[in-house]
């Protein structure tokens, strides 16, 4: 991997802590600094789909309220019943051709939204927002 440098200006409490780190670590001070500027970089889209990438990057200049709204969305009860009645039939061996399109659908929305929220809540994350407990979350 090629390098670049780079000069920042630490306050002296985060250039001593690194410091620290360094020598009980025994490793590169240098190494430390690139490391802890990489492990708070803000979630990359990369991993995601193609299609979504770009709209997964336009999420990082949304508001935290904007943010915790995606993150807390949930597909509309009668959505999540017709997918359930779908994937009955579709055990079942009763399903449609167009019923068969329809669950696909169903399916590739919900996968979609789910993206969204974990993209949402990594960068609530990164900005320093407290994620609530598991519990705490809607089903």
């Amino acid at each position: 991997m090629t390098t670049q440098k780079v000069t920042v200006e630490l306050p002296e409490a985060i250039f001593q802590q690194l410091a620290r780190i360094s020598q009980a670590t025994h490793q590169p001070l240098e190494a430390l600094a690139a490391q802890s500027i990489a492990s708070n970089l803000p979630p990359t889209a990369e991993n995601a789909p193609l299609e979504m990438q770009a709209e997964l990057m336009e999420m990082q200049t949304l508001s935290i309220e904007e943010l915790t709204g995606i993150a807390r969305s949930q597909i509309e009860i009668s959505q999540q019943q017709r997918h359930q009645l779908l994937l009955q039939k579709n055990q079942n061996d009763s399903i449609t051709k167009s019923e068969r399109q329809e669950l696909s659908d169903l399916r590739l929305a919900a996968d979609r939204l789910m993206v969204q929220k974990a993209y949402a809540w990594a960068i609530l994350r990164w900005r320093g927002y407290r994620l609530p407990p598991l519990a705490e979350l809607p089903l």
